[in-house]
């Protein structure tokens, strides 16, 4: 287990938001680990309460976007962390439901921006905070039979960016959490996409809260837990056409085992 950047959590105030399992519980662990007073969140109490017992943290139960102000309160008035993990899948084409576009957009994105409002003013007033987003190497690049899920997670990376340029000259540090293929639930609910894409490289949650830890140990704001997805976003930038060609490549041969 990594210890980088331990010390910059101990005593600190966490949230953890979609915590109830993979990546979000690996992260909520790893900081109470490390010495940090944690909130875990998700939206169905039971989910939470054995793995805020276990940590020694506080469960707070909810929609992710609108918890700051009681997870603040569970902290004695201070969030120094915040963890914005919760996420939706979302699998689907450009023929996907409204809701299913409307839902991605909200939680991959908006709880995000609903987050960041506020927590900023006390941030900026005190000139630190730190503000990690989970989104996705889809964010970065795309995933085949995901367009919901690949555009909103873009949107997760841009608004991060976003934080990041604006206000780091305040204090704000900001990480984007930038994974392939985790085993998690999410990866199962991506379906015969995921199988091909994801699951021949996927590792274990705590591989990704390596990864974070390592990051901010080193103050990066790009945390890539699959190392090699540094040189597919290089290659996307530099000669994009080739790279679409590739993974219309991909995108058909999912198509021909019949998705």
């Amino acid at each position: 287990m990594t210890t980088g950047g331990a010390d910059t959590v101990r005593g600190a105030g966490v949230v953890v938001t979609g915590a109830a399992g993979g990546i979000g519980a690996a992260l909520a662990r790893r900081f109470a680990a490390q010495g940090a007073r944690v909130v875990v969140n998700d939206l169905d109490p039971a989910r939470i309460e054995p793995l805020a017992k276990e940590i020694g943290g506080t469960a707070v139960a909810g929609d992710a976007s609108r918890i700051v102000e009681a997870a603040r309160d569970a902290l004695d008035g201070t969030v120094d962390i915040y963890c914005a993990n919760a996420g939706l899948a979302s699998p689907g084409d450009v023929f996907a439901d409204e809701e299913v576009w409307a839902a991605a957009w909200d939680v991959n994105v908006m709880a995000h921006v609903r987050a960041a409002r506020e927590l900023l003013p006390q941030w900026l007033e005190r000139g630190s905070g730190r503000f990690v987003t989970t989104a996705s190497a889809a964010g970065l690049l795309t995933m085949i039979g995901a367009a919901p899920y690949s555009v909103t997670k873009h949107g997760a990376v841009a608004f991060a960016e976003w934080l990041s340029l604006t206000y780091r000259h305040r204090g704000l540090k900001v990480h984007a959490i930038c994974p392939q293929g985790v085993r998690t639930d999410m990866l199962t609910a991506a379906g015969s996409a995921g199988e091909l894409v994801l699951a021949p490289g996927a590792i274990e949650p705590d591989a990704v809260a390596d990864a974070l830890f390592d990051a901010m140990a080193a103050d990066r704001f790009l945390v890539l837990p699959h190392p090699e997805v540094a040189g597919y976003y290089r290659a996307r930038a530099e000669d994009p056409d080739r790279w679409m060609g590739n993974m219309n490549r991909l995108q058909q041969k999912w198509e021909a085992t019949g998705p």
